[in-house]
């Protein structure tokens, strides 16, 4: 049987997965607004791998309102975590759909979450993409599947049936997909090296020098990096996945020269740079939220308040 989709949301992450599943055959609509609801609608959704260059059209049908009695299997939420408050006040209203899934960036927990759409409802997930809009055309790169893969996950951590079924609508429209039990580490996890790295960007602006050529803020950021895994530690919070613990354990200096290796590359600059340039009031709001992470577990950051400052 056929899933209903409406993905709520037209920036990078909602254009891609939009397009793919369209691709696939699935049955999607895009929830857009604006200047963006008319590019879509007069040249549909333009994609253009950053690495190959490759581009596709995709004709997504947008719409502009989600109404209390629209009826869909799934409901997927990719903003900015600044703009969900208002976007699950939305969602709630619709008690037709019994799927819904937020991929949203988040340190703070799912309590408002739950409150807005109801915990039988809620489902957890997160990108495995990143990119920026230029133009009308959506410029993306998929993240490494070894490292983030669109990951996707219940609140109890049990595997239910519907999220075996969101996970197999993922892998057929061509993403890898993992499934997490904790999703909640996963998330503070993900901030916990991703906002560090965010406010390197921002600093060496700032500075008016390249990420990849100061070893200063290289240096900094992992410093912050490392700190900020030490307040997940303090408060009882596993390092998911575990592999990242190569934050922890390999020589500081090695990670340095790796970093700035990286921030050379076409990925970083899609993946990492234009994201972060382009979505500096959620990264603040991911920064506040990690800031009272580190208040709670009373450990100190002197890196990443650098970084901050």
């Amino acid at each position: 049987m056929s899933q209903k989709i409406l993905v709520f949301g037209a920036g990078v992450l909602g254009s891609l997965y939009s397009a793919f599943f369209h691709e696939r055959g699935f049955e999607v609509r895009i929830l857009a607004r604006g200047r963006r609801l008319q590019e879509i609608r007069s040249q549909g959704i333009v994609l253009q791998h950053a690495l190959s260059g490759k581009r596709i059209v995709s004709r997504v049908q947008a719409v502009e309102t989600l109404t209390p009695s629209d009826d869909y299997d799934y409901i997927i939420v990719l903003v900015r975590k600044n703009q969900l408050e208002d976007v699950l006040k939305i969602v709630g209203k619709n008690e037709k759909t019994p799927n819904i899934l937020v991929m949203v960036n988040n340190a703070s927990g799912y309590q408002s979450w739950i409150e807005a759409v109801g915990r039988e409802r809620l489902m957890l997930g997160f990108a495995g993409a990143g990119g920026a809009i230029e133009n009308g055309v959506v410029r993306y790169a998929l993240a490494p599947a070894f490292f983030q893969p669109t990951t996707l996950a219940e609140l109890d951590g049990r595997e239910s049936a519907r999220l075996k079924e969101i996970k197999q609508i993922f892998k057929q429209a061509g993403f890898p997909v993992a499934v997490t039990a904790n999703m909640d580490a996963w998330q503070k996890t993900h901030v916990a090296w991703v906002s560090p790295l965010a406010q390197a960007i921002y600093r060496a602006e700032r500075d008016g020098v390249p990420l990849s050529s100061s070893k200063y803020i290289l240096k900094l950021t992992v410093e912050a990096i490392r700190e900020s895994f030490d307040v997940l530690g303090k408060l009882g919070i596993p390092i998911t996945p575990p592999m990242l613990m190569f934050w922890k354990r390999l020589p500081e200096w090695l990670l340095v020269e790796s970093l700035a290796m990286y921030a050379r590359t076409t990925h970083f600059k899609t993946l990492v740079l234009r994201h972060s340039l382009a979505a500096r009031d959620e990264m603040k709001q991911l920064a506040d939220e990690f800031s009272a992470l580190a208040r709670i577990a009373r450990h100190p950051t002197p890196a990443l308040e650098r970084l901050l400052k």
